[in-house]
Protein backbone atom coordinates (compact mmCIF):
# COMPACT_ATOMS: atom_id res chain seq x y z
CA UNK A 1 0.00 0.00 0.00
CA UNK A 2 1.44 3.25 -1.32
CA UNK A 3 1.29 6.09 1.53
CA UNK A 4 0.74 10.15 0.81
CA UNK A 5 -0.36 12.96 2.65
CA UNK A 6 -3.99 12.97 2.44
CA UNK A 7 -4.04 16.97 1.57
CA UNK A 8 -8.41 16.83 1.11
CA UNK A 9 -8.54 15.54 4.08
CA UNK A 10 -6.14 17.88 6.05
CA UNK A 11 -7.77 21.31 4.72
CA UNK A 12 -11.67 19.23 5.87
CA UNK A 13 -10.14 19.11 9.38
CA UNK A 14 -8.60 22.87 9.44
CA UNK A 15 -11.54 24.24 8.43
CA UNK A 16 -14.02 22.60 11.02
CA UNK A 17 -11.60 24.15 12.92
CA UNK A 18 -11.47 27.33 12.03
CA UNK A 19 -14.94 27.83 11.52
CA UNK A 20 -15.97 26.68 15.25
CA UNK A 21 -13.58 29.04 16.63
CA UNK A 22 -14.69 32.03 14.61
CA UNK A 23 -18.59 30.32 15.88
CA UNK A 24 -17.23 30.60 19.01
CA UNK A 25 -16.14 33.78 18.64
CA UNK A 26 -19.51 35.96 17.20
CA UNK A 27 -21.55 33.36 19.25
CA UNK A 28 -22.62 35.66 21.74
CA UNK A 29 -23.16 38.30 19.52
CA UNK A 30 -25.64 36.72 17.48
CA UNK A 31 -29.02 36.86 18.87
CA UNK A 32 -31.37 33.75 19.39
CA UNK A 33 -33.50 34.03 16.43
CA UNK A 34 -30.19 34.73 14.27
CA UNK A 35 -28.86 31.38 15.72
CA UNK A 36 -32.30 29.53 14.86
CA UNK A 37 -32.91 30.95 11.69
CA UNK A 38 -29.13 29.23 10.95
CA UNK A 39 -29.78 26.14 12.19
CA UNK A 40 -33.46 25.90 10.86
CA UNK A 41 -31.13 27.24 7.18
CA UNK A 42 -28.86 24.57 7.74
CA UNK A 43 -31.28 21.58 8.97
CA UNK A 44 -33.56 22.14 5.85
CA UNK A 45 -30.37 22.22 3.71
CA UNK A 46 -29.15 18.85 5.23
CA UNK A 47 -32.01 17.31 4.72
CA UNK A 48 -32.57 18.06 1.28
CA UNK A 49 -28.89 16.90 0.62
CA UNK A 50 -29.88 13.73 2.69
CA UNK A 51 -32.94 13.14 0.82
CA UNK A 52 -31.22 13.15 -2.87
CA UNK A 53 -28.33 10.74 -1.32
CA UNK A 54 -31.10 8.27 -0.87
CA UNK A 55 -32.59 8.99 -3.34
CA UNK A 56 -29.34 7.00 -5.44
CA UNK A 57 -30.78 3.22 -4.06
CA UNK A 58 -31.69 0.57 -7.04
CA UNK A 59 -32.80 -1.19 -4.30
CA UNK A 60 -35.32 0.56 -1.63
CA UNK A 61 -35.37 -2.73 0.06
CA UNK A 62 -31.76 -3.29 0.79
CA UNK A 63 -31.55 0.48 2.25
CA UNK A 64 -34.69 -0.70 4.49
CA UNK A 65 -33.30 -3.63 5.69
CA UNK A 66 -29.44 -2.28 6.14
CA UNK A 67 -30.99 0.31 8.54
CA UNK A 68 -33.12 -1.98 10.46
CA UNK A 69 -30.15 -4.70 11.01
CA UNK A 70 -27.44 -1.93 11.68
CA UNK A 71 -29.95 0.25 14.29
CA UNK A 72 -30.53 -2.85 15.81
CA UNK A 73 -26.81 -4.35 15.79
CA UNK A 74 -26.37 -0.42 16.88
CA UNK A 75 -28.30 -0.24 19.77
CA UNK A 76 -27.16 -3.89 20.97
CA UNK A 77 -23.46 -2.21 21.08
CA UNK A 78 -24.63 0.91 22.25
CA UNK A 79 -22.70 2.88 20.28
CA UNK A 80 -24.78 5.92 20.81
CA UNK A 81 -23.52 5.52 24.43
CA UNK A 82 -20.04 5.05 23.73
CA UNK A 83 -19.54 8.10 21.78
CA UNK A 84 -20.97 10.05 24.51
CA UNK A 85 -19.17 8.21 27.00
CA UNK A 86 -16.05 9.49 25.09
CA UNK A 87 -16.88 12.40 24.36
CA UNK A 88 -17.92 12.97 28.32
CA UNK A 89 -14.18 11.58 29.14
CA UNK A 90 -12.64 14.16 26.59
CA UNK A 91 -14.72 16.85 28.16
CA UNK A 92 -12.78 16.08 31.60
CA UNK A 93 -9.57 15.31 30.35
CA UNK A 94 -10.23 19.15 28.94
CA UNK A 95 -11.56 20.40 31.77
CA UNK A 96 -14.69 21.70 30.12
CA UNK A 97 -17.98 23.46 31.51
CA UNK A 98 -19.76 23.11 28.76
CA UNK A 99 -22.77 21.60 28.88
CA UNK A 100 -23.13 20.76 25.04
CA UNK A 101 -19.33 19.88 24.55
CA UNK A 102 -20.46 15.86 24.02
CA UNK A 103 -23.57 16.86 22.38
CA UNK A 104 -21.61 19.14 19.48
CA UNK A 105 -18.80 16.50 19.09
CA UNK A 106 -21.20 13.53 18.63
CA UNK A 107 -23.56 15.27 16.39
CA UNK A 108 -20.75 17.24 14.02
CA UNK A 109 -18.64 13.72 13.91
CA UNK A 110 -21.57 12.08 11.95
CA UNK A 111 -22.39 15.38 10.15
CA UNK A 112 -19.33 15.33 8.98
CA UNK A 113 -18.09 12.23 8.83
CA UNK A 114 -20.84 10.02 6.87
CA UNK A 115 -21.91 11.46 3.62
CA UNK A 116 -20.93 10.78 -0.13
CA UNK A 117 -18.57 13.48 -0.26
CA UNK A 118 -16.41 11.97 2.23
CA UNK A 119 -16.47 8.51 0.70
CA UNK A 120 -15.91 9.73 -2.71
CA UNK A 121 -14.04 12.63 -2.10
CA UNK A 122 -11.91 10.07 -0.44
CA UNK A 123 -12.12 7.55 -2.88
CA UNK A 124 -10.79 10.26 -5.64
CA UNK A 125 -8.21 11.88 -3.76
CA UNK A 126 -6.53 8.30 -2.71
CA UNK A 127 -6.77 7.04 -6.49
CA UNK A 128 -6.66 9.87 -8.42
CA UNK A 129 -4.98 12.24 -6.50
CA UNK A 130 -7.39 14.69 -6.55
CA UNK A 131 -8.64 16.77 -3.60
CA UNK A 132 -10.65 19.01 -5.26
CA UNK A 133 -14.59 17.39 -3.81
CA UNK A 134 -13.01 17.00 -0.40
CA UNK A 135 -11.72 20.87 -0.56
CA UNK A 136 -15.75 21.96 -1.74
CA UNK A 137 -17.16 19.59 1.12
CA UNK A 138 -14.48 21.50 3.54
CA UNK A 139 -16.20 24.58 2.68
CA UNK A 140 -19.66 23.32 3.18
CA UNK A 141 -18.06 21.76 6.32
CA UNK A 142 -16.23 25.49 7.61
CA UNK A 143 -20.11 27.15 7.57
CA UNK A 144 -21.39 24.29 9.22
CA UNK A 145 -18.99 23.98 11.77
CA UNK A 146 -19.37 28.39 12.41
CA UNK A 147 -23.16 27.74 12.90
CA UNK A 148 -22.63 24.34 15.40
CA UNK A 149 -19.65 26.27 17.01
CA UNK A 150 -21.48 28.62 17.97
CA UNK A 151 -24.07 27.29 19.89
CA UNK A 152 -22.40 23.92 20.96
CA UNK A 153 -18.58 25.20 21.57
CA UNK A 154 -15.49 23.73 21.20
CA UNK A 155 -16.62 20.04 20.81
CA UNK A 156 -17.41 20.59 17.33
CA UNK A 157 -13.76 21.87 16.82
CA UNK A 158 -12.59 17.92 18.34
CA UNK A 159 -14.67 16.70 15.69
CA UNK A 160 -11.93 17.53 13.07
CA UNK A 161 -9.81 14.80 14.83
CA UNK A 162 -12.05 11.54 13.94
CA UNK A 163 -13.36 12.75 10.49
CA UNK A 164 -9.49 13.48 9.77
CA UNK A 165 -9.03 9.92 11.09
CA UNK A 166 -11.64 8.34 9.03
CA UNK A 167 -11.38 10.10 6.21
CA UNK A 168 -7.51 9.61 5.90
CA UNK A 169 -7.72 5.73 6.48
CA UNK A 170 -10.45 5.94 3.26
CA UNK A 171 -8.52 8.06 1.50
CA UNK A 172 -4.75 5.93 2.25
CA UNK A 173 -7.12 2.57 1.88
CA UNK A 174 -8.99 3.96 -1.32
CA UNK A 175 -7.44 1.79 -4.07
CA UNK A 176 -7.92 -1.42 -2.25
CA UNK A 177 -11.36 -0.80 -1.33
CA UNK A 178 -12.28 0.79 -4.34
CA UNK A 179 -11.08 -2.84 -5.84
CA UNK A 180 -13.97 -4.51 -4.18
CA UNK A 181 -16.95 -2.50 -4.05
CA UNK A 182 -18.64 -2.29 -7.09
CA UNK A 183 -20.98 0.76 -8.48
CA UNK A 184 -23.92 -1.27 -6.67
CA UNK A 185 -22.35 -1.25 -3.58
CA UNK A 186 -21.31 1.88 -3.63
CA UNK A 187 -25.07 3.32 -4.46
CA UNK A 188 -25.98 1.59 -1.65
CA UNK A 189 -23.72 2.89 0.73
CA UNK A 190 -24.38 6.38 -0.47
CA UNK A 191 -28.11 5.67 0.00
CA UNK A 192 -27.98 4.16 3.65
CA UNK A 193 -25.87 7.26 4.33
CA UNK A 194 -28.28 9.49 3.34
CA UNK A 195 -31.00 8.61 5.46
CA UNK A 196 -28.84 9.13 8.44
CA UNK A 197 -28.35 12.79 6.63
CA UNK A 198 -32.11 13.31 6.69
CA UNK A 199 -31.91 12.16 10.33
CA UNK A 200 -29.23 14.63 11.04
CA UNK A 201 -31.56 17.46 9.50
CA UNK A 202 -34.33 16.23 11.92
CA UNK A 203 -31.99 16.63 14.57
CA UNK A 204 -31.29 20.17 13.51
CA UNK A 205 -34.78 21.20 13.21
CA UNK A 206 -36.04 19.61 16.72
CA UNK A 207 -38.40 17.57 15.02
CA UNK A 208 -37.21 13.98 16.56
CA UNK A 209 -34.12 13.34 18.48
CA UNK A 210 -32.78 10.05 17.02
CA UNK A 211 -29.79 8.44 18.32
CA UNK A 212 -27.81 8.60 14.75
CA UNK A 213 -24.55 6.63 15.58
CA UNK A 214 -26.33 3.12 16.28
CA UNK A 215 -27.38 3.53 13.42
CA UNK A 216 -23.98 3.41 11.60
CA UNK A 217 -23.33 -0.14 11.07
CA UNK A 218 -26.15 0.41 8.40
CA UNK A 219 -23.58 1.04 6.21
CA UNK A 220 -21.77 -1.82 6.40
CA UNK A 221 -25.17 -3.81 6.10
CA UNK A 222 -26.49 -1.84 2.80
CA UNK A 223 -22.76 -3.77 1.43
CA UNK A 224 -23.37 -7.23 2.76
CA UNK A 225 -26.82 -7.38 1.66
CA UNK A 226 -25.85 -5.72 -1.79
CA UNK A 227 -22.82 -8.48 -2.54
CA UNK A 228 -25.34 -11.31 -2.00
CA UNK A 229 -28.95 -9.92 -3.74
CA UNK A 230 -27.73 -7.73 -6.24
Amino acid sequence: MQFFLPIGTSVNAIAIILGCLIGMLIGGRLKDEMRKIVFQALGLSVFIIGLKMALKSNNMLIMVFSMLLGGILGQLLNIEGLFNKGGNKLKNVLKSNNSKFTEGFVSSTILFAVGSMAILGSFNEGIDRDPSLLYTKATLDFFAAVALGSTMGIGVAFSALPVFIYQGILTLCAAQIKSLLTADMQNEMIATGGILILGIGFNLLNLLKIPLSNFLPSIIFAVVLTYYFI
